[in-house]
Parts: structure tokens; sequence; C-alpha cells
């Protein structure tokens, strides 16, 4: 069956930006800080994968409470943010690194509105979108600042849909809320996890029974399955 798309809607990490040396590395650190212990970006799909944890502060909070260390969610949040922006030291928000150039967001821009629905705050969110030169490329933009309920709620995605036919909308994610988002909003679904990865093997069946469309091992596959898939 074909498709009729309007809207194209990207979550952020993942999906358009590498963010292992970024937000997962400040989780790996922070966890060490509080507890002592070295874990793994493994772990962290792990996390991911039970649904609920699209907010990395409240991820790395809950992980080190399994550790035995009873930090709170606000001492959590101030170390995480630490390591990500830096103190008097280059933090590792240096390490992101986008992963579609802006010519390619250009040629998606001239076919459908473009909009984003991530987990960042507002300041995550413009600090990598003047580096990558595509800001004003889309035209809605939902950050955790701006909803009170955080994935899975579908929130955010009505906020853009903004009362408009959600079977116009495509929303492309890499974890469990992502998908339970545009399933209970009603839009369209792919998935974005790299072949053979980690993540892949624990949430690619999972996005299935969501709902996804198809798993995309890169974004830029957008363009082959759109061609396939929707009508011109």
């Amino acid at each position: 069956m074909k498709l009729k798309i309007e809207m194209i809607i990207f979550d952020v990490d993942g999906v358009l930006v590498d963010v292992r040396g970024s937000f997962h590395r400040s989780t790996i650190q922070t966890v060490h800080h509080f507890t002592g212990k070295r874990v793994s970006i493994a772990g962290i799909q792990k996390w991911k994968s039970k649904g609920g944890y699209n907010d990395d502060w409240k991820l790395t909070t809950a992980w080190i409470r399994e550790l035995g260390v009873r930090a709170t969610y606000d001492e959590v949040k101030e170390k995480f943010m630490e390591f990500y922006w830096g103190d008097g030291h280059p933090g590792n928000v240096a390490r992101e690194r986008w992963l579609v150039s802006p010519a390619r967001v250009r040629r998606w821009f001239g076919r459908f509105e473009l909009s984003l629905f991530t987990g960042r705050t507002r300041r995550e969110l413009t600090h990598t979108l003047e580096l990558s030169r595509t800001k004003s490329m889309f035209r809605r933009i939902v950050t955790m600042d701006d909803i009170e309920r955080l994935k899975p709620h579908p929130d955010g995605l009505l906020r853009i849909l903004n009362r408009r036919d959600p079977a116009l909308a495509l929303y492309l994610g890499d974890n469990i809320d992502d998908a339970i988002a545009a399933r209970r909003a009603g839009v369209n679904f792919l998935g974005v996890l790299p072949h053979n990865s980690h993540a892949r093997r624990l949430q690619g069946a999972a996005l299935r029974r969501e709902g996804a469309l198809a798993i995309l091992p890169n974004v830029t596959d957008l363009d082959r399955w759109l061609k396939a898939r929707t009508a011109d």
C-alpha cells in the first residue's frame, strides 16, 4: 500500500545525531561517579528497551539506585550536566556527530514539512542545530521544555500535528518510547537502528510490535524507503 506523507518528524538522538560520545558517555561517567562501577552502552540500551526512560537523567538515576546508591534525581542531573557541558574543560557535547548532511536535509525540506520531537532540552537542541546549519529547515520543534508529559506520551507529536491528519505524518525514532508515542498519536513510524547493533537486537522486534512500518539501519535510508512506499 502506498502512503501519502506530507510531514516528516524526526527524533534527534540516535536518529540525526550520534550521541554515544555525548549523552551515553555522560550517563556512564555519572553512574561511575556515584557508584564507582563501570557500566557500558549496552547497559543503556537495556534500560531504553524497558520503556519510560527517554529522559537520560531519569535513566541514570534509576541505574544508580539499582546499584545501591540513593542519589536524588537533582543530584544526578547536576553531575550529568557537568560531564555533558564541561566544567572548566570541554564537555562530552563536543563529541557529538551529526549523521546526515545539511544538503540531504535540504532535499527533504524541498518535498516535506519537517519537524523535530526530542527528549532533549531546548538549550541542548539549539546547540547541535546551530552546528549542523539545519535549524531553519524544521518548521516545528518540540523539546522536553515544551510539554509536561514526555514520551511515551504522544503530546509532542500531537502538538506538531496541530489537529491535522496523523496519517499524513511519519515519525522516525530509535527506541520503544518513540514507537509507543507514534502509535498513540496515530502517526506512521519508522525505527532507526544500525544493522548488527545491540540496540537493534534488543529493540527491533519490540518496535515492530508497536507498529513500526520498517526498521532502517540509518536515517539516510529514508530516501529509498520513501521511494518504495509513498505515492507521488
